[in-house]
């Protein structure tokens, strides 16, 4: 039968659905076996794989690669588990698996605020602000690892086979339908599946050697044969591609090797500030210190220097001492909130362009944000350029404005 993957947003019941479908249908759950596996074969500490799925990029990552490095040990090892069938996996490690591996089922457990509130209240014996913020904080470690590897939220209908809403479905009612969709056909092992699971431990074992030399690339391969796909722009290119290759092929059981360039492929990014006399000033806030940090090395890597501060009464106090010309905002953050600090910059300082960055807003608050005045409303994770290029055109606005602006007598 199919391999079950489960991931679940917390307080959705998630683990219990897991471990009974994994007892109703006889199956083995290899979430533990694959960190300790991991660990016994490539000598990563447990704490560190744990890190490289929640946590944010570690410092001088473009270094030492030590997230990709755990990743691509975690992927290798993962790709021999589910080449046999009958096994469940729970949690954040089910989005490794790629999507074109036909006998895994990928399965998401989520629910609406209301009833994840409720949960965490009920079973859980929080109080309801202290749900809030659970759920915030959850919701925002998940989405680092599916904002690093696609790009979205954890929650995106797209990176699974089926999504149940539990605030619509018991516990019975959901691992019976995980149960009936692991039985379907469309998942089973055939020798065609087998096959592309072989593909799959192959393409694992080439990413990994790969990395570990410090390459970046996509990689896929179909009976042997390695695809190389580079989406960056690299200094010299040919020398680049044939050292791909000539990792690639000493790997056992590829046959041949073949280095293209991918559709995302994009030059490296130029400063975007590059024609201005004098850089804007960029002030980040966020209460979660760890994302803000990496958040400005990565826009360092594009040029844009930045000053953080970690919540809403050091943000007022910063633009009240030196305005910035561009403010990148989190809304949910202890004592003054997002909103806040919104509204009174813009009353006292009318000048800052302020672009929201949240995790868990709605439309009503993306809606009140533009009535208050926000320049622009984007949801983690962001794509860095996506946020470099909104920072640019927030800092145009003023220069249009002051262009506009009549002159002094």
């Amino acid at each position: 039968m199919a391999i079950v993957a489960i991931f679940s947003g917390s307080y959705c019941d998630g683990e219990i659905i897991a471990d009974r479908t994994a007892s109703d249908l006889g199956y083995e759950t290899i979430e533990e076996k694959l960190m300790a596996e991991t660990t016994r074969r490539y000598g990563i500490p447990p704490e560190k794989l744990i890190r490289a799925l929640q946590g944010p990029e570690p410092l001088f990552n473009r270094l030492t690669r030590s997230r990709e490095k755990s990743l691509a040990s975690l992927k290798a090892v993962l790709s021999e588990l589910i080449a046999a069938d009958n096994k469940l996996l729970y949690g954040l490690t089910v989005h490794l698996i790629p999507r074109y591996i036909s006998h895994v089922l990928k399965v998401c457990i989520i629910a609406n605020h209301d009833y994840r509130i409720r949960s965490a209240v009920q079973k859980h014996s929080l109080s309801e602000k202290e749900a809030r913020k659970r759920i915030y904080d959850d919701d925002n470690i998940n989405a680092r690892l599916t904002g690093y590897l696609f790009s979205k939220n954890p929650y995106d209908e797209t990176l699974y086979d089926i999504v149940i809403p539990m605030q619509e479905s018991s516990l019975g009612e959901a691992v019976a339908t995980i149960m009936k969709h692991a039985r379907s056909e469309q998942v089973q092992f055939t020798p065609r599946v087998r096959q592309a699971a072989q593909d799959f431990i192959l393409s694992a074992t080439v990413n990994l050697a790969l990395v570990n030399a410090g390459h970046d690339v996509e990689v896929f391969s179909e009976n042997g044969n390695v695809i190389l796909t580079i989406n960056k722009d690299v200094v010299r290119m040919k020398p680049y591609q044939e050292e791909l290759s000539k990792i690639a092929g000493s790997i056992e059981g590829v046959r041949d090797v073949k280095v293209r360039i991918g559709q995302k492929f994009r030059t490296v990014s130029m400063n975007p500030w590059s024609n201005l006399e004098v850089p804007p000033k960029i002030l980040l806030v966020d209460d979660e210190k760890e994302f803000v940090h990496t958040l400005s090395e990565r826009l360092q890597t594009r040029n844009i220097e930045s000053s953080v501060v970690y919540d809403g009464e050091q943000a007022i106090d910063f633009v009240n001492r030196d305005e910035p010309n561009v403010m990148v905002l989190d809304l949910m953050m202890p004592g003054i909130d997002g909103l806040e600090v919104l509204r009174r910059v813009k009353r006292d300082h009318p000048k800052v362009e302020v672009i929201i960055l949240t995790g868990h807003g709605s439309e009503k608050e993306e809606k009140i944000a533009a009535e208050l005045g926000a320049f622009a409303y984007l949801n983690k994770p962001v794509d860095i350029d996506v946020l470099a290029r909104v920072m640019n055109e927030a800092y145009q606005k003023i220069n249009l404005k002051t262009d506009q602006s009549p002159g002094e007598n």
